[in-house]
This record gives structure tokens, sequence and C-alpha cells, in this order.
């Protein structure tokens, strides 16, 4: 393994990659990542389908099968397409899931974001691709809405693996794990076990900076400074709800706690360091999700020894002197931009994908057809 990514690895940090295609898993590069730079997971969401399947001409062979055996609509195509990618990524991680007792080795799959603002709709969307994909080292991404949060209970209460996405305030954050805890009790009160149940909380980074940057004189202190704190600030609550006797005693039966992960990890300033979130948020028994160029740029000339401890005070500190810039308003914005960006790529992908049907359709001597230009 790369020596720099060993580093984060002996402190306890892990290494998820912020993508997935069928040519990173056919052609053998999630398995090089994984063995040459410690990756031991990997995150989807509507963004990075759409860049999988729109650009490449490797699911036409299954969209050809599926249109044969009477399947048409493109969300029904798409479910199946990403269902297949995450299904052969997970078995590529299973020996991870399995070395680590169930703590890595995760693949991610996000609800849709139609059902983003509808907790029920959510809640049965989850528990149809927890039963399809059928094995244990998935995640469904669940974005932290309001209603997002309630069907984290529900769907933790029901033993599903749940990734809390487009986290951006260290209040949602902290709704995020009681609905996370609330799920645990309830199950433990119904008599069902919690062993095997895994949970992270994908805390975004870097668009928090882009966002207050923009607000801040050229020369202020606090540029590149607000999203480490806020992250940081995260951290300390992390481990302090993640103690005491109401975890403990979940823990007496089995319990993890939800790991904490830093999403959003590459810079959008070109002036800053590009591995300046890693080597800030390289804190033990977080996970970093990172796109595959960050991943090689840090394993080149990242610094694990960068990482000041935390001390959530100073974050806090950090924090009030921004006090000119209206940080929750900024979040609130930050989180339903996230979901109006996931829908925007949901509704390409679909129509993507209903432009290849025709194609394929058309060609009926030819079952692979080339992109569309």
């Amino acid at each position: 393994m790369n020596k720099t990514t060993q580093k984060l690895t002996d402190r306890g940090v892990s290494i998820w990659l912020d993508t997935l295609s069928r040519e990173l898993v056919e052609d053998g590069g999630l398995s090089a990542l994984i063995s040459d730079f410690g990756v031991s997971g990997a995150t989807t969401n509507p963004t990075i389908f759409a860049k999988a399947i729109c650009g490449s001409d490797r699911y036409d062979d299954q969209i050809t099968a599926l249109l044969q055996d009477g399947v048409h609509d493109p969300r029904d195509l798409f479910l199946a397409l990403a269902v297949e990618d995450v299904r052969r990524a997970a078995e590529l991680l299973r020996p991870l899931y399995e070395a680590s007792a169930g703590r890595q080795g995760f693949v991610s799959f996000e609800c849709t974001p139609d059902v983003a603002y509808d907790a029920a709709a959510t809640v049965d969307q989850a528990l149809a691709l927890w039963k399809r994909l059928g094995v244990p080292n998935v995640m469904i991404k669940v974005p932290a809405t309001t209603p997002g949060v309630e069907a984290i209970e529900e769907l933790t209460a029901h033993g599903v693996n749940v990734n809390v996405t487009l986290l951006f305030a260290v209040e949602r954050y902290e709704q995020a794990v009681e609905a996370y805890l609330r799920g645990l009790e309830r199950r433990l009160r119904a008599g069902y076990p919690l062993t095997g149940i895994d949970s992270v909380a994908s805390f975004f980074v870097s668009r928090i900076d882009a966002r207050i940057d923009a607000k801040l004189p050229a020369d202020s202190p606090l540029r590149g400074q607000i999203a480490i704190a806020n992250a940081r600030a995260a951290y300390d609550r992390f481990h302090k709800r993640f103690s005491g006797p109401r975890w403990q005693l979940l823990v007496h039966h089995g319990a993890c706690s939800q790991g904490l992960l830093w999403a959003s990890t590459a810079t959008k300033d070109p002036d800053y360091r590009d591995v300046l979130y890693l080597e800030q948020l390289a804190l033990p028994g977080t996970i970093l999700t990172v796109p595959e160029p960050t991943v090689r740029a840090y394993a080149d000339h990242g610094d694990a020894e960068r990482t000041a401890p935390v001390d959530g005070q100073a974050a806090e500190r950090t924090l009030a002197a921004a006090g000119a810039v209206d940080l929750p308003a900024i979040t609130a914005d930050l989180e339903r931009e996230g979901v109006e960006a996931f829908a925007a790529s949901y509704r390409e992908l679909l129509a993507c994908i209903e432009q290849r049907v025709h194609a394929l359709r058309a060609d009926t001597g030819i079952a692979r057809m080339k992109v569309l230009s």
C-alpha cells in the first residue's frame, strides 16, 4: 500500500471513494485503489450515476436485456443498472467487510431525490432497495432533510444500514445522531438484535468555505477556516454523543457507533492546498470520502502530520468569529441546493437513459450502441 495513505489507516482513518462506475469495477480500477491506496468503501449519488451511465456504452447490453424482459420505464432501468454496479462493488469490498467485523467495506446507494421531502416514501424506497441489494455491506443514503431525519429513525429500527447525507450544520448532524440512537432504542425495546447494523453521517465540508469565502474580505483570516471549524465542532459532538450511560447500554447489546464521514473534501478554491481538507480532517475514527484524483493527490503529497488535535472550544470560537456571516442560513441553503442539484442530475440521467433506449431500439442489428454525442 502507498506509504502516505497507510499512515491514515494507522491513525484509524478510513478512505472511501466518492465515485462508482461500471468501468471502475470491470477494468480493475476499484480493486487497484483498494490494494494500492487503502480504499475501504465507495459512495454514489445521482450525479455520480449520471456521469457513469451517460458517459459510457458499458450499460447497453444490460439495457437491451432489460427491454427484452419488458422493463421500459427509465426509472426502473436506472435502478436495475445502479443496483448491479453497487452489488458488484460490494462484492469486491466484501473481504474488507468481513475482516473488519462489519465496520468497513461498504458501498452506499442513494434514495432518488424525488422522495427527499417525503419520510414515508423514503422509508418505502429504502426498504425496497435494501431488500433488492440483499448484501450486508451496503448502505442506503438518505438526505438529512427534516423528513429524512424522520426516515433515518424508522430505517434504523428496521435494521437498515443508513448513510445520512447532505449534512452541513452541526445542529442537523446532532438530529441525525439522535435519530440513529432512537432507532436503535426502538429496535432494542422490540427485542431485535443491534449487531450487524451500521450507519455513517456524511458531513459536507468544502461547499461551506466556497459559499462563505465569497462573503469575506480578501484579507480575512477566516477564509478557508470556517468549514474546518464547523467539521471539528461536529467531531467534538460525535465523541460526546457516543459516550455516557445511554450509549453504553446500546453498546452492551451490540450497537456500533454511527461513523462520522467527511464529504465534499476536494477543494473548490485553486489557491488552497488541494489536499487541505483531507489533511485537516484526518481525525481518528472518521472516514474521508474522496474522488479518485484527490486520493492520488494525497498519496503523492499529503501529510497526516498536518492534522492538529481537535479542540472543540477553539472550533466554536472560530465559528463565533464569523458571526457576521449567517452560517445557519448558509447551511440551510446548501442542504436545499444539494437536494435540487441531485434532482437535476436525476432528471438528466432519466432523459439520457430514455435516449439510449430509443437508440438501441432503432438499431435492430447491433446490441451495443456507441455513446450518443
